[in-house]
């Protein structure tokens, strides 16, 4: 399959993985609508700069799903933008202390460390899909420090249980990979000693196959996708009212 990011990236000066999940089919032929839902990656990044781009889509909240230090580290959205700043973070295991091998190979890996990700992180995980729930308090945008990990399962859950089939969730989390080299020709402008730093596979890549397992798996643990969320304590009334928010 050709990874292209279509029409649905946002371009902004410092800020490289951002895009809407509006736009994709559900499995009754309706759509997930455009301009209510988004997923980034760092958005302390953001620049004065882009400050018209970014209102222009009207964003009012945003749900960052960084460590504590993370966000002391590299900051904040910034306040210019006006919007409502919403903090869950979903607790998991440093991957740093997590042994990976050629022989695992990057999928794998990754769908172990979400599964693992999805147990340690349900009560998070349910509030935020229970705050995404509230469709009419404004578009929202969604991230992490990449936008791949933490954002990228928030996204496929929720367009899961909206009725995205699997292989466009996945198609749409291999995008992520589209961003690194952006990325990285801005990090060697800042910091060349870290761009010049080889990370390890699991860092950067984003395979199809990771999320394609990991939601296959899921259903084995939980019958559904649903039955997971309602693990993590969303009602049928939040349900309910993400369909009928998010897909028209």
């Amino acid at each position: 399959m050709t990874i292209t990011p279509g029409d649905r990236s946002v371009v902004f000066s410092t800020v490289f993985n951002f895009r809407d999940l509006g736009g994709l089919h559900t499995a009754d032929g309706r759509k997930v609508r455009r301009g209510r839902l988004y997923r980034s990656d760092n958005l302390g990044r953001l620049l004065a700069a882009d400050r018209e781009a970014f209102a222009a889509l009207g964003i009012k909240r945003v749900i960052d799903l960084r460590r504590i230090g993370e966000i002391a580290t590299l900051g904040r959205i910034p306040e210019w933008t006006e919007v409502a700043w919403h903090h869950h973070h979903l607790e998991h295991e440093l991957w740093d202390h997590t042994t990976y091998t050629e022989k695992i190979g990057v999928p794998r890996w990754l769908a172990d460390r979400y599964r693992d990700l999805l147990e340690s992180g349900a009560a998070d995980i349910g509030r935020v899909i229970t705050l995404l729930s509230n469709v009419d308090e404004g578009p929202t945008v969604v991230h992490c420090v990449a936008g791949k990990d933490r954002t990228g399962l928030i996204s496929a859950l929720t367009l899961s249980v909206l009725g995205v089939a699997d292989e466009d969730i996945a198609h749409d989390y291999a995008l992520t990979e589209l961003s690194e080299p952006a990325y990285l020709q801005w990090l060697r402008t800042i910091d060349p000693d870290q761009a010049a730093t080889t990370q390890p596979p699991f860092y950067t890549k984003t395979p199809a196959d990771a999320m394609r397992l990991t939601l296959i798996e899921l259903r084995e643990r939980h019958g559904s996708v649903r039955g997971y969320l309602e693990h993590c304590g969303v009602t049928d009334s939040h349900l309910g009212k993400l369909e009928e928010g998010l897909v028209e």
